[in-house]
């Protein structure tokens, strides 16, 4: 085995080692997936019971399965779930019977325009049962009796998700929320998971200002729970980013929050564009993943999502062509470093109080000239103090002083470190 050594071939090994499991919104797939994630950062893992009305929804029953496979007229598994957790219906009921491929063909599922690939498919609220499967294998199959088995459970449980928190010197939160509940398919959203797991261990590394809540849980009806059994205490969510979609070759994709201008909007704005990678910003829209929920407006808060190449936006999107090659440890570990960048904007962006707002005070007296001696950049540090001092008036973020004044953040908060330091601005 090849030895790992950079960050991103970490997050690929990380999602190697899930990709195989078979996940679902709720049941045992779930639950192994946070079991690994949970070898990287610790968890705490909730479990929801069947039945809990959340919100608008209710917990549905778990649904977990053994085996499920086709075999044709002559015994020979044509389909099986042994080689993919794509080939089954998600939440398919139990069934074990014999019929013709008349009977069977409504139950199979495939991508005519793409015949090599299986999709990915589900039932989770009507029950049904199905499997998926590459249309070039359902065009081979012959006339005759064929063999279903599927052998599964839809029976009352729990919804499970897990959190974990890094701690920061304010109790208001950033969430990063990441979607955990679709099988085999590497972009969507094993390396969102990834990803997050390795940026709650950078920002662990260091005090952070705020505190950061990740959140591993399935789509939808998970973010709907965790609402549901945290709306008392939601009015701590400053910011948030959803990852999806993390992985892939394409350019990073931002869509910002329902309110648009949102803190989070700007700094992810900020730094994609000084950065000087390829992106695109989009607006919000109610489709996609679990942005939506938390943008809905009775919660409205301030949560963007980052992708590379969004939802639905490439060929391979809920296919069998999501795997392993279609993530790479490059693209993943420029995501992390995008979240890195930006969190370390958001975590700084305060706004501060010229204390001696009368007339420019003087910066020498206080050895803040000479503390510049021998720097490259002294002139744009002297300059970005002036503009601190000029626009600490408690409206203006150090954001807002870095585009207007068109210097690079990082120097914009270093100077109001040291006046801070002077005692001529407070937060």
């Amino acid at each position: 085995m090849a030895v790992v050594t950079t960050p991103g071939e970490e997050m690929h090994a990380l999602v190697e080692r899930m990709y195989p499991l078979c996940r679902s919104i709720t049941g045992d797939g779930v639950r192994a997936t946070l079991d690994i994630v949970g070898e990287h950062l610790p968890l705490e893992v909730r479990e929801v019971p069947t039945g809990t009305q959340v919100l608008d929804w209710t917990v549905p029953q778990e649904w977990n399965v053994r085996e499920a496979w086709i075999a044709d007229p002559s015994g020979r598994r044509v389909v099986d779930l042994a080689d993919s957790s794509l080939h089954v219906l998600g939440y398919s009921v139990p069934v074990s019977a014999r019929m013709g491929l008349s009977e069977l063909r409504p139950h199979l599922h495939t991508l005519p325009e793409h015949p090599k690939w299986v999709p990915y498919r589900t039932s989770y609220y009507k029950p049904d049962w199905g499997f998926c499967l590459a249309q070039e294998t359902l065009d081979a199959l012959p006339d005759g009796e064929y063999e279903v088995r599927i052998d599964s459970t839809l029976a009352d449980g729990h919804l499970t998700y897990a959190e974990h928190v890094v701690p920061g010197q304010v109790p208001d939160e950033v969430i990063v929320s990441s979607h955990v509940c679709h099988p085999s398919l590497a972009n969507d959203n094993l390396a969102g998971i990834a990803v997050a797991a390795f940026l709650a261990r950078s920002l662990a590394e260091g005090t952070p200002y705020y505190t950061y809540r990740f959140l591993f849980a399935p789509g939808t009806v998970g973010a709907i729970t965790w609402l549901a059994r945290n709306a008392g205490r939601v009015e701590r969510v400053k910011h948030g980013l959803v990852l999806a979609c993390a992985g892939d070759r394409g350019s990073l994709t931002y869509k910002r929050s329902r309110r648009g201008d949102a803190e989070i909007d700007r700094v992810m704005r900020y730094v994609l564009e000084t950065s000087g990678r390829p992106h695109e910003i989009r607006e919000f829209t109610p489709y996609g993943y679990d942005e939506r929920q938390f943008c809905s407006p009775g919660f409205n808060l301030g949560v963007g999502s980052l992708s590379r190449t969004p939802y639905a936006g490439y060929p391979e999107y809920h296919t069998s062509a999501d795997d392993l090659d279609f993530v790479t440890p490059e693209a993943m570990e420029d995501t992390l470093a995008v979240c890195r960048e930006a969190f370390a904007v958001l975590d700084r962006n305060r706004r501060y109080v010229n204390l001696s707002p009368y007339g420019e005070p003087q910066l020498g007296r206080r050895g803040l000239y000479g503390a510049l001696g021998g720097r490259s950049d002294a002139q744009e540090a002297q300059l970005a103090m002036l503009w601190v001092l000029s626009l600490s008036d408690g409206e203006h973020a150090l954001l807002d002083v870095a585009e207007r004044a068109g210097l690079p953040f990082d120097t914009v908060a270093a100077a109001a470190d040291a006046l801070h330091g002077a005692g001529l601005v407070k937060a």
